[in-house]
């Protein structure tokens, strides 16, 4: 079921397009990596689903809520978490919290337990009476984080999260956006740090220009994008003629090239003529350690979908 629905949204600036007849259905529980270059449109539309933007024409539901029409009821379902965020230095982190969670309309009797829920989600309860100011980047983003999440939102709306971070607070940002995905959160993710987001996203949509390339299960698409498929074929060291030999004059294989002790392929067949393949290697002799596609990283999809272009 679609949590998101975004159909045919277009954004214009004074004669600049930065949002061009964009549709994209995203489902429930969900993480979507909202890739695209600098201008490509990938704020703009975050900013729109955040209700902090009007769209020139198209529309776009949340929970089957239109974000234009009621956009209350579309807030009390998303966290927002911004590229540049503000937090107030002169507050404690869980004065900070209560305060969003008062400005939610959160009862005050429940506050304090759902700040201590939050801060132990986002591993800041240590945290808890520190003063703002006195926190790294990488604790304040938790905090922004943690802010997101007083109101239990349904979607969580991220815009460069880990940007700034160092690569031990990525890696532990992404474990939280991990266990968030599995207390049922849905989560869109926009970054430029592509080949973090291959490792928690479920799904991806690239856009440049104003334009959706591609959208779809990261396996998908990253299939869909390929010419030829590339099989990663790995052998002993003994049996490496003998496998070129069966490679080279197997129907389909376009070409054959030795990497790092492992033969990358590029074969244009479907799953039947893979098996044929292998039971050809076998059949010849050849002990087979790794035959595996290679589906590539985000960064090659990346290359292969975009031009290069800005909005």
């Amino acid at each position: 079921m679609a949590l998101v629905e975004i159909e045919r949204l277009r954004k214009e600036y004074e004669g600049l397009v930065a949002l061009d007849d964009l549709s994209l259905s995203i489902g429930e529980g969900e993480i979507l990596g909202f890739i695209g270059p600098n201008g490509a449109g990938k704020s703009t539309t975050i900013r729109i689903l955040a209700t902090l933007l009007e769209p020139t024409s198209g529309r776009a539901r949340i929970d089957g809520i239109d974000v234009m029409e009621d956009p209350d009821a579309v807030r009390a379902r998303i966290g927002y978490m911004p590229d540049s965020f503000g937090v107030y230095d002169d507050f404690k982190v869980w004065e900070y919290l209560d305060f969003f969670a008062s400005a939610y309309r959160i009862p005050k009797v429940d506050r304090p337990g759902l700040v201590d829920m939050v801060l132990d989600v986002t591993n800041l309860t240590v945290k808890r009476d520190a003063w703002v100011e006195s926190l790294s980047r990488g604790m304040k983003q938790r905090l922004c984080l943690a802010r997101t999440l007083v109101h239990n939102p349904k979607l969580l709306l991220l815009d460069e999260p880990a940007s700034g971070l160092d690569p031990r607070a990525r890696i532990e940002f992404r474990e939280m956006l991990r266990e968030l995905r599995a207390l049922g959160k849905t989560i869109v993710v926009s970054s430029h740090i592509l080949p973090e987001l291959a490792d928690f996203c479920t799904s991806v949509a690239i856009v440049e220009k104003g334009v959706l390339k591609v959208a779809g299960p990261i396996a998908d698409v990253m299939g869909e994008a390929r010419e030829h498929r590339v099989l990663e074929v790995g052998v002993p060291d003994t049996d490496r003629a003998a496998a070129e030999r069966v490679l080279g004059a197997f129907r389909g294989v376009e070409s054959v090239v030795l990497l790092g002790g492992v033969f990358k392929v590029d074969f244009d067949g479907d799953l039947d003529q893979q098996t044929t393949l292998l039971r050809a290697l076998l059949d010849s002799g050849v002990r087979v350690r790794r035959f595996a596609e290679d589906m590539g990283d985000l960064e090659d999809l990346f290359l292969r979908v975009t031009e290069g272009q800005l909005a």
